[in-house]
């Protein structure tokens, strides 16, 4: 079995500064996990990227924009159709401040 790369200090130090109380079995357990997830990141620095292009993100760089339209016109009316009350172009309500 190969040295592992996070001691159990480490986990117990990162746990405290995290306000973490982890029992013994629990912090083998991260102990573990971590392990495994720097021995992935060690196998993905085993791949060859000098011919891979640099990038900052994997999608088109920023939001396509379209024109600002109006597609609905202002119809005071048609808006004021179904209200229970109105008084000119506005909508009518019950006074509620004293």
């Amino acid at each position: 079995m190969a040295e592992p790369k996070i001691t159990l200090e480490q986990v117990r130090h990162v746990a405290r500064l995290a306000r973490l109380r982890l029992s013994p079995d629990e912090e083998e357990r991260v102990r573990a996990d971590m392990d495994e997830m720097l021995a992935y990141v060690d196998k993905l620095n085993e791949l060859d990227t000098k011919t891979v292009a640099p990038t900052a993100q994997v999608g088109e760089a920023g939001t396509p924009m379209r024109d600002d339209e109006v597609t609905n016109q202002p119809a005071a009316d048609a808006m004021l159709a179904n209200a229970p009350s109105r008084e000119r172009n506005y909508f009518k309500v019950p006074k509620i401040i004293e």
